[in-house]
């Protein structure tokens, strides 16, 4: 049986302020105590994600392409490219033509890269001290009421033109 549709809560402007302002200070406290955990290991949080996600497509025997990190990082391709790019540099990763298509890279980390991420998962503490300070039960609601966030965010993307119309003058 199809579940019916949730009717759309009335936001006030100040609860939409709020929400979303508490949202933005929690990412970017956050990303800055992780790039500070990281920093010791010449990585920034973002490779550390890059890495993670590298060793999960490994994990789980998938193939690790720009356009796949690009996706499961929530980043814009120009963006994970640059990213990419300084990681190879540093050592961290490779990238190769793939034989099957000979216009796609595969991205692998290199045993640098896997040392980084191991120092990466070993120093993970104040992230897990901050969520740890709301009860497991707080948590996974926090989890579930996040995910759906996303996916209606994801949803409202999806129903807007790709670039903002420029056709109006202010």
């Amino acid at each position: 049986m199809p579940t019916e549709p949730q009717p759309q809560a009335v936001i006030t402007a100040e609860e939409e302020y709020e929400i979303w302002g508490l949202l933005i200070q929690v990412r970017d406290v956050m990303i800055k105590l992780r790039d500070r955990e990281v920093k010791p290991f010449g990585i920034t949080s973002m490779q550390g994600g890059v890495l993670w996600v590298l060793h999960e497509f490994r994990k789980s025997g998938d193939i690790a392409t720009p356009a796949e990190i690009s996706r499961r990082l929530f980043r814009q391709p120009p963006t994970i490219s640059a990213l990419l790019d300084r990681m190879q540099k540093q050592g961290l990763i490779t990238c190769v033509n793939d034989p099957d298509k000979k216009r796609q890279l595969l991205v692998e980390m290199t045993p640098k890269g896997k040392e980084a991420l191991s120092a990466f998962l070993r120093k993970r503490e104040a992230i897990p001290r901050v969520i740890g300070c709301i009860s497991s039960q707080e948590r996974e609601q926090l989890r579930s009421s996040l995910a759906s966030m996303r996916q209606k965010a994801h949803e409202e993307l999806m129903t807007l033109p790709p670039f903002p119309q420029t056709s109006s003058k202010f």
